[in-house]
């Protein structure tokens, strides 16, 4: 294995990180996050760079590239803590392509590589489903256990639900019939569904490295700049030490889920537990290096002028999304035969 990334995939990461820093200074962050909106015009701006479908086979419209460079552009969006519909986009994406059927494809995949036509994925719980940019969706993929439906949107009735995370939009949307997922009942298989799901949720955590790695940097600037007693306070041990926790934090998560994406692509049947180790490990970093940075902050960090507030609760959602950290350490315990049956 090379963990080295090739010459393309390096400059989609340097093409990512010089447009992204460029559109999403945090100013305008805060400025769709507190307005509860998108940037149309750099979403287009976005598309067209062809980001979208960047893992879409070329039949289908898409760049056909792999799961790695999907991670690459999911971890310099969670990075810059991009307000768009990019990762829900993706996620329709993916479960379509390894769970839909062909007529599926030909009509969805197109608009959603070409970022004309999104889509977004919930999954049922208590009856509905929270589904992220469902407002702007044409179509949504509902997941109920082991079956799925696709919902075109004028079928869907989508009712704005505000989470903690103001960067990206939420709906409630109530089960329906629709079409199945993968055309004919009873649907996909599970391995087929799965396919989709644990390359979204590698995505997903592959956003969730970035933010930690943008919330560490901000405590590390923070750690050499402020002055308590005339020393720097990164000098301090309570602080250096909180700084190296997140730098182990943020660098094992980054390792787990590049594993994850290299193994989507390379050992496909070593994918399951390679995801669920990425998201559970990715969830839980992201929050701990984010509330570690809000600690170095002090009390300036815990104040709403402060952006950190917006990674802290970007990292919070992300967690829950496609499954929480316990979740998926259940599910390694499992695939790696460590659960035990529990009696009746």
């Amino acid at each position: 294995m090379n963990f080295d990334f090739t010459d393309d995939q390096q400059s989609i990461k340097a093409t990512a990180r010089e447009f992204l820093a460029d559109r999403f200074k945090l100013e305008r962050v805060r400025q769709l996050a507190e307005a509860g909106e998108y940037d149309d015009g750099l979403w287009r701006e976005l598309s067209e760079l062809g980001w979208p479908g960047i893992f879409v086979d070329e039949e289908h419209g898409g760049q056909g590239l792999g799961v790695v460079e999907l991670v690459i552009l999911m971890e310099e969006l969670g990075y810059a803590l991009a307000p768009s519909p990019f990762f829900s986009n993706v996620a329709a994406g993916l479960m379509l392509q390894h769970a839909g059927s062909e007529d599926q494809k030909e009509r969805w995949l197109p608009g959603i590589a070409s970022g004309q036509s999104l889509g977004s994925v919930g999954f049922v719980s208590n009856g509905a489903a929270l589904v992220p940019d469902a407002g702007s969706a044409a179509v949504i993929v509902i997941v109920d256990g082991d079956s799925a439906v696709l919902l075109e949107s004028s079928a869907v009735r989508a009712d704005p639900v505000k989470t903690i995370d103001s960067t990206r939009r939420f709906a409630r949307v109530e089960p329906a019939d629709g079409e199945s997922l993968g055309g004919a009942s009873p649907g996909p298989s599970r391995e087929a569904l799965d396919a989709g799901i644990d390359r979204a949720a590698t995505a997903l955590a592959g956003e969730l490295v970035g933010v930690g790695q943008r919330a560490m940097e901000m405590a590390v600037e923070y750690a050499r700049e402020r002055q308590q007693f005339g020393r720097p306070i990164g000098a301090y041990q309570a602080i250096s030490h909180r700084c190296a926790e997140m730098l182990l934090e943020v660098e094992g998560a980054r390792s787990v889920v590049y594993y994850a994406g290299w193994a989507a692509e390379n050992e496909p049947a070593t994918l399951p537990l390679a995801a669920s180790m990425a998201k559970a490990y990715a969830s839980d970093a992201g929050w701990r290096a984010t509330a570690s940075a809000l600690q170095v902050h002090g009390g300036i960090g815990f104040t709403w002028e402060h952006d950190l507030h917006f990674f802290l609760k970007r990292a919070k959602t992300d967690g829950h999304l496609f499954g929480t950290a316990r979740q998926h350490r259940d599910r390694v315990a499992e695939l790696a035969g460590l659960s035990q049956a529990v009696p009746a």
